[in-house]
């Protein structure tokens, strides 16, 4: 019988495993969009699990076997983007009236893609932000995201460069999503 994972909302306790997801599937995705040295920084700047979602509540794995499988959530705070530099908008609260919630640091281990766990994450995600009042919700895609957050209705704002701590430049894509 073949394992189904549990979609939860995720604790302290999983966040090792977070970054671990995080890590892996930076290593495995990047290489076939990002050189060597782009992928480097991904792995080292973007696979920070980001505590102040999970303690919000609006961070969430999927389960299978104590696996943590696929990750990610959303926030109703300021900052659009793990690895970015520390802003201080980042805590800033949105006001859910006139800005768009964020969804942020998605990821799905290499073995469960194509299984709708980030699409399932991505539901939760827009029904938590409805219900919280938003009206949209809007991100910055990584280029191995691009297609999921499209092929869910995301639609591209902007291209970005966007660079990382170590000096590294990352390409990415400002989307949005209308709840």
């Amino acid at each position: 019988m073949a394992v189904v994972p549990v979609l939860r909302a995720a604790t302290r306790e999983d966040v090792p495993r977070i970054a671990a997801l995080m890590r892996s599937s930076v290593l495995e995705l990047f290489p076939r969009y990002h050189d060597e040295r782009e992928t480097a920084s991904a792995a080292d700047h973007l696979t920070v699990p980001d505590t102040v979602l999970i303690d919000d509540g609006t961070y969430f794995v999927h389960e299978a076997a104590g696996d943590v499988v696929a990750c990610g959530g959303w926030s109703k705070r300021g900052k659009l983007f793990i690895g970015a530099e520390a802003s201080p908008d980042d805590a800033r609260p949105l006001d859910p009236a006139t800005e768009p919630a964020r969804v942020r640091a998605v990821f799905v281990r290499g073995d469960w893609t194509r299984r709708g766990l980030a699409r399932s994450i991505l539901d939760r995600c827009a029904a938590a932000a409805r219900d919280e009042g938003f009206r949209s919700l809007r991100l910055l895609s990584t280029l191995p995201g691009e297609a999921l957050y499209r092929a869910y209705g995301f639609r591209e704002l902007d291209r970005l460069e966007v660079p990382m701590p170590d000096g590294v430049v990352l390409s990415g894509v400002e989307m949005e999503f209308t709840l």
